[in-house]
């Protein structure tokens, strides 16, 4: 089974839950059709970053569904998790395949496709490549690219490119215009009012381009 044969991945952000917690989002997503999260949270250290990767481990295995864990290593091998997600100020792809073996993923955060063809070759599963829309937060990386850049990468490439940054159920169609495998989304699913209806809605979305297409 490839690595990224999921079409919809929800990172992480705990700040865009409007106080709700967190894993309870998740759940929801989860109950929605999500099979694959990355947990993206910078700002903890590592024992309550452990404790909440320990959590959603548990959570997404009752679900059949992929855990990711952006940058750490440790805390990845430690819970359990399917894979890390790294990028350009991360340990090289190489040496992360070298510590975490040949059935772990590695995806890898690009934003240029010479990079993200360096990180295919070095190893990488799969990479993310935006932002392709404005967002908040990816503005330390300049100018969303757009569609057409987005299937550039995605032709260009030999691994499979996800959509990353600013995708919404409004513009997700035009996402999959640019025949990338999936899309990366935080906003959209977890500052929604239903985590659960936000997912279906995105699923739904993601299945009628595919019959079109």
């Amino acid at each position: 089974m490839l690595h990224s044969d999921f079409t919809l991945y929800l990172i992480t952000d705990r700040h865009q839950t409007d106080g709700r917690m967190l894993t309870e989002m998740v759940r929801r997503s989860l109950e929605g059709g999500v099979r694959a999260v990355q947990l993206r949270e910078k700002d903890l250290s590592a024992a309550p970053l452990f404790r909440l990767a320990d959590e959603l481990r548990r959570l997404t295995s009752d679900f059949d569904a992929r855990l990711i864990i952006n940058d750490r290593l440790d805390i990845a091998l430690a819970t359990g998790a399917d894979g890390v997600q790294i990028g350009v100020g991360s340990i090289p792809v190489a040496v992360a395949r070298r510590l975490l073996g040949s059935d772990k993923i590695i995806a890898y955060s690009a934003h240029a496709i010479d990079e993200a063809r360096q990180a295919g070759a070095d190893g990488a599963d799969f990479v993310t490549f935006g932002p392709v829309y404005a967002t908040p937060s990816k503005l330390a990386y300049g100018s969303p690219c757009g569609v057409l850049k987005l299937a550039e990468a995605a032709a260009a490439l030999e691994i499979p490119v996800i959509g990353l940054g600013g995708i919404t159920l409004d513009n997700i169609s035009e996402t999959f215009s640019a025949t990338v495998r999936g899309v990366a989304v935080i906003s959209a699913i977890l500052a929604a009012t239903d985590p659960y209806i936000a997912t279906v809605s995105l699923l739904k979305k993601i299945e009628e381009h595919a019959k079109h297409s």
